[in-house]
């Protein structure tokens, strides 16, 4: 894990999407946060030591379907860029973390890879066993931002600085057209790209990463004061934490952006950039890194 300084920064834009805005100054406390996504040699020992099963391998599975989860296939050529999405994804029974694109499909050569196909409830329940947590969505924005604050992306303003690529994303038409990145189509290996100023791999694209927050489509913070360590305990302010348990689709947040991101179609592979998914959807394209806080003393207990 990498530690993190506490400090001040602009949490959100107000230049790009409108879920973005408003920019605005938050105070974070010091934390500790793993250097790379979790991957998927972490989570195979995690479900060994625990026997834990996925939310994509149980039955019934989401909305009572049979188990499995959603994999992003090619489009049809010609497709339009924006359209329904619906075109892009099948639900795919048994689907899951180690198939990630259904039966047939496997790790092999991909233990360094991020582990994906895991819901909310999933990335919490390794948060827990490792003794960690899942970050906020202002912890995860700070730390991604490597303390250039206002920067467009977690290196700086230049999105491919001297000509080099900084992440995985989509290169070439999305959704029929990919050139791969750096030679890698789909996930790459943790710390294929270069980190931030905090020397953090893959707060850009790669895969999506699971946050504490429920989604809420715009900020809730003000430009004129200072938010202290915020997080969204609610999907709405009129909603208790008890009765946003007992929603049926509660969203959380996720940051990052994917490998499935291309500046034409979803310029989020930005610190500021955020999207909300139902925490019961596992994909092909999102996973998680834990934090570590410190206690009530300040200090850092031993995890």
């Amino acid at each position: 894990m990498v530690l993190v300084p506490a400090g001040n920064f602009m949490m959100g834009s107000d230049d790009h999407y409108v879920e973005e805005a408003p920019a605005h100054p938050v105070q974070v406390e010091s934390f500790r946060i793993d250097r790379y996504p979790v991957t998927n040699d972490q989570f195979a020992r995690f479900v060994a030591a625990t026997d834990y099963v996925t939310v994509a391998e149980r039955t019934p599975g989401p909305v009572g379907l049979s188990p499995g989860s959603l994999v992003f296939g090619a489009g049809v050529p010609g497709a339009i860029v924006g359209a329904d999405p619906v075109q892009w994804w099948s639900y795919v029974q048994g689907a899951c973390w180690w198939r990630p694109q259904g039966p047939g499909s496997g790790l092999e050569a991909r233990g360094d890879h991020p582990v994906v196909q895991v819901c909310f409830e999933d990335a919490a329940a390794y948060a827990a066993w490792a003794g960690k947590e899942l970050p906020t969505e202002a912890e995860w924005e700070y730390a991604a931002r490597g303390g250039l604050d206002g920067a467009t992306f977690c290196w700086g303003h230049t999105e491919c600085p001297g000509g080099e690529l900084m992440a995985n994303t989509w290169q070439g038409e999305f959704p029929w057209v990919n050139r791969t990145a750096a030679g890698w189509e789909g996930t790459s290996p943790v710390g294929a790209f270069p980190p931030n100023g905090y020397g953090l791999y893959d707060l850009a694209g790669n895969v999506w990463e699971w946050t504490m927050d429920f989604w809420r489509p715009v900020h809730s913070g003000s430009a004129c004061c200072t938010v202290r360590n915020p997080q969204v305990t609610a999907p709405d302010p009129s909603v208790s934490l008890e009765d946003a348990a007992a929603l049926e689709f509660p969203q959380r947040v996720l940051k990052g952006g994917s490998h499935l991101c291309s500046g034409e179609q979803c310029f989020r592979y930005r610190p500021a950039a955020r999207q909300g998914e139902n925490v019961d959807t596992a994909t092909t394209h999102v996973g998680f890194r834990c934090v570590y806080r410190p206690g009530p003393s300040g200090a850092f207990l031993d995890a």
